[in-house]
């Protein structure tokens, strides 16, 4: 008996190790004249739509998934004939992007026309065997804002793990990294902080479409099981050094604190005030790009302004957080005056989120330390180690053993892991 339970832990690890069997990029056909981006869900419907010939499909998406004229994906699988549309499964923030940061979210019941919808952020963030039963296609398209910690690309790495369970291929339809394809920021993460808002052993501005991440996430062994077939449906005419609006597509907003593209831009750094008691912004019209607290004064903007960063400047910030229903609900601070600084990007190819947020971060724990508060866990699976918690508590240590004081001795560090990152998934990279 005891050889049969090695015999099957085995061939279980087996399984869940071995990568998938075919990895199916799908190249554009009809080459683009136009000055519009084709998204991989229009070279899909334009150049591929045999690829769905009786297909029944499980499609992963929100209100971000629409072609470059606003059609709603879900509406043009159901208008194909051929094509069965069974089941929709919708990431944080919900189908319809109406729910806030971390609100769960659940539909059963609630569609009475078209797809049965299911909230992967609910009950579950897993789909069960039930949820994919008479499902041989999982179909992902979302739009995503190319940091670590936006958990659509988390459910994207859960969903595959249960299409290899259930032995279902995928389909990935590629999209734009909002904030571009080329710059990199931020530790890798350490996997010993591996969660739902960080999934896999990448920085935190990762700089990869979500194909991309796709195929490196299952080369690199990053997922307990692999889907037998994967493919990639790539974009027309996107370029890695282009930010959104080079693409010229509509603007959605993935997710309602992310309301343009500056804000994304910003976001990778400032997401880390997520884990202290200083307001982010949320509940004001400029999340994100704002930050204070009623205990603080406008000396933390006086103080970054003369670090000089590159693309950025700082400016006074006097806010007062309201509840937004459906945005920011009960925000930090909420009716209370905050003081602090506002974030205003004057170039964003010079402008680095995460090093400013780090640096504000330590200035504002060495102005504030009787105020300052933050909550060790969640900075450190935000940050995705113990670093700049350690940085913050004077214990950091480099590889030699001695104490890093200050965060430019930080940086140093984070910058062999974007050294090492960058090399490692060039390979990974479909697009120029």
């Amino acid at each position: 008996m005891r050889i049969i339970k090695l015999i099957a832990l085995v061939f279980l690890l087996l399984r869940c190790s071995s990568p998938v069997d075919t990895i199916t990029i799908l190249e554009p056909v009809h080459i683009s004249n136009d000055s519009i981006v084709r998204t991989g869900l229009d070279v899909l419907i334009e150049d591929h739509l045999n690829y769905l010939k009786g297909r029944s499909i499980g499609l992963v998406t929100n209100h971000t998934g629409i072609t470059k004229n606003k059609e709603k994906n879900y509406e043009l699988f159901q208008a194909i004939p051929v094509v069965s549309l069974k089941r929709i499964f919708a990431p944080e923030h919900g189908f319809y992007g109406e729910a806030s940061a971390g609100d769960k979210v659940d539909y059963d019941g609630k569609n009475t026309s078209g797809p049965e919808i299911i909230s992967l952020y609910g009950k579950t963030r897993k789909p069960t065997k039930e949820m994919l039963d008479g499902i041989d296609l999982i179909i992902y398209d979302i739009q995503d804002v190319g940091a670590r910690f936006y958990t659509y690309i988390s459910t994207l790495g859960i969903v595959m793990e249960a299409a290899g369970e259930y032995g279902i291929d995928v389909m990935v339809l590629d999209r734009p990294n909002p904030i571009g394809g080329e710059i990199i920021e931020g530790a890798i993460l350490d996997t010993a902080f591996k969660s739902f808002v960080g999934y896999y052993p990448i920085p935190i501005r990762y700089a990869l479409t979500v194909g991309e991440l796709s195929q490196m996430a299952v080369k690199e062994g990053w997922l307990t099981s692999n889907p037998p077939n994967l493919t990639i449906v790539k974009m027309d005419g996107w370029k890695r050094k282009m930010f959104y609006d080079d693409t010229n597509l509509p603007w959605i907003p993935p997710s309602p604190n992310i309301p343009d593209l500056e804000t994304a831009i910003i976001y990778p750094g400032m997401c880390l005030y997520e884990a202290t008691n200083v307001s982010e912004g949320r509940g004001t019209n400029n999340p994100f790009k704002q930050m204070g607290a009623p205990w603080m004064t406008y000396t933390i903007a006086k103080e970054m302004r003369d670090l000089s960063f590159e693309g950025i400047d700082f400016k006074y910030a006097k806010f007062k957080p309201k509840n937004i229903p459906g945005k920011a609900e009960k925000p930090k601070f909420e009716n209370q005056r905050c003081w602090g600084q506002k974030f205003e990007i004057t170039d964003r190819n010079k402008f680095r989120s995460v090093e400013v947020a780090i640096q504000s971060i330590y200035i504002t724990f060495g102005l504030f330390t009787e105020h300052f508060r933050f909550k060790q866990g969640r900075l450190n699976k935000l940050f995705g180690t113990n670093q700049l918690f350690l940085l913050l508590r004077g214990k950091l240590k480099n590889d030699k053993g001695k104490l890093i004081k200050s965060p430019p001795e930080l940086l140093k560090t984070l910058d062999e892991d974007r050294k090492k990152f960058s090399v490692k998934s060039a390979s990974y990279h479909l697009y120029n």
